[in-house]
């Protein structure tokens, strides 16, 4: 038995060997790539678009947050650093991008906004972003959509969240407004944590600041509100966010109401 091992030791244990330790090295990557990829923050990054192609324009945006090391070596492809022994001004200088493929178009729930006559959003912190869309396709035109009112709610903790898309809804707002349209855009914004509270004094964010509530919506009576101006008509209701606003929305549009109203519960998934 133990020359036969020893043989063994000698002819086959040293491929054996290095092909277990090979299996384990792999086996720990791809736990560990998996684990940071399907919990970490990375995860959720790279994939909402801000701003689709129309027909007047034939680019589109995606929001990238730099967070680990997969998206800051993304971000140095994207963006390399300057190097000061080049006379050359690092804006002229040529760059070479890294080739990239899109896979796609894929269908989400926001897409229907267009097909209600009345349609509702509502958005929590960074679920706005489904819904960048929505409002590039306002401001590029909107003449051929069904829609006719879109209420627009957007719920975050803190003030400065609203300035991710502060430009793009005060530009919705003026365009409707010198269209002579001011009620086809209803916009609420919330901000739920009162803490070091300031107002947003840029004279260029007036439209929102007045706009701006403090505290949580009252879901219910925003409803109310909504089934009273639009009597007998068929409302699509849209949510990105956490989810305790999804079921409150989800128990509202299943719950009857006297002015006829019909609420249609639309979810958009951060999957």
């Amino acid at each position: 038995g133990i020359m036969s091992a020893r043989s063994w030791v000698a002819n086959e244990g040293g491929k054996h060997l290095v092909l277990m330790l090979w299996l384990g090295t792999n086996t720990w990557l791809f736990l560990k790539t998996f684990l940071l990829y399907s919990t970490g923050q990375q995860y959720h990054y790279l994939y909402k678009m801000l701003g689709c192609p129309t027909e007047n324009k034939k680019t589109f945006g995606i929001h990238l947050r730099v967070v680990g090391d997969w998206t800051e070596r993304f971000t140095q492809l994207l963006l390399p650093e300057p190097r000061i022994d080049l006379e050359i001004l690092p804006m002229v200088r040529q760059r070479r991008y890294p080739k990239l493929y899109v896979d796609g178009p894929f269908g989400s729930p926001s897409e229907e906004v267009f097909n209600y006559d009345v349609s509702l959003c509502v958005a929590g912190g960074i679920g706005v972003t489904p819904f960048a869309c929505v409002l590039h396709a306002l401001l590029d035109g909107w003449t051929g959509f069904r829609l006719q009112r879109l209420y627009f709610v957007w719920v975050c903790r803190e003030l400065q969240s609203f300035y991710w898309f502060a430009e793009l809804l005060c530009a919705v707002h003026q365009k409707l407004w010198q269209e002579n349209r001011p009620d086809y855009f209803n916009l609420k914004l919330f901000v739920s944590q009162t803490d070091n509270l300031q107002s947003m004094s840029d004279e260029k964010y007036r439209p929102l600041t007045s706009r701006l509530l403090v505290g949580r919506p009252r879901w219910k009576l925003l409803f109310d509100e909504i089934g009273r101006t639009n009597k007998h008509k068929r409302v699509g209701v849209f949510c990105c966010g956490p989810k305790g606003i999804s079921r409150t929305l989800h128990r509202l549009c299943n719950s009857a109401r006297s002015s006829g109203t019909t609420f249609e519960f639309n979810k958009e998934s951060f999957s």
